[in-house]
């Protein structure tokens, strides 16, 4: 069986992805090891909270994850685990993010949208990619997030409009580092189907 990890770095809604992906067959486990991460077949880093605490917990694991995804195997974040992905975020004060994807999160804007965004929306997919392999453009899926991630449309799997446009769900230039800004295992049918197609990229 592949060795999924979900990363446990003190952020981020564990074992609702851990649930989400037993229902689904797999046998993940919930881990900060090193040696654990880089074993791995697919890492999957979840996220609930500050983009400047996230990176905080990040920064002293950002070379084990860098070390992981160099090898080109897959890693998904979700929600605030898609934000950190990127060059920097807005939220707090101006914070350097991973870096794995070039662009920014930026806050909703208050005085025209009701923020956080919350609820379910649907999904214009972009691009042809595993990870939305069978999933229907236009399906709708479960989103809770008051900043999103704005980036070129080469990183761009699948765009949300609440207000504006955005990056639903980013992809790197190789691939293999995606993020979700919506909730897959809070999204039903379609959201256990997504993250089905990652362990089977894995």
């Amino acid at each position: 069986m592949k060795r999924i990890i979900i990363l446990d770095y003190g952020l981020g809604n564990l074992r609702s992805v851990q649930k989400a992906l037993e229902h689904i067959g797999s046998n993940p486990a919930i881990s900060g090891d090193p040696e654990e991460i880089l074993a791995a077949d697919g890492l999957i880093l979840p996220g609930v909270g500050a983009f400047v605490d996230a990176m905080k917990c990040l920064i002293p694991i950002k070379r084990i994850i860098e070390e992981y995804t160099q090898s080109g195997k897959p890693m998904l974040g979700i929600c605030l685990g898609q934000q950190v992905l990127m060059s920097s975020s807005e939220e707090g004060k101006l914070t350097d993010g991973l870096d794995f994807i070039s662009g920014k999160v930026l806050r909703f804007p208050k005085s025209e949208l009701k923020v956080p965004h919350i609820g379910w929306n649907n999904l214009e997919i972009k691009q042809d990619h595993p990870l939305f392999e069978g999933i229907p453009d236009n399906s709708f899926v479960y989103f809770v997030h008051s900043y999103y991630v704005y980036t070129a449309p080469e990183n761009t799997l699948a765009t949300c409009n609440y207000g504006l446009n955005f990056s639903a769900s980013v992809v790197n230039s190789n691939g293999n580092i995606m993020g979700t800004q919506f909730h897959p295992e809070k999204s039903g049918t379609i959201g256990l189907k997504i993250l089905k197609n990652f362990i089977e990229m894995c």
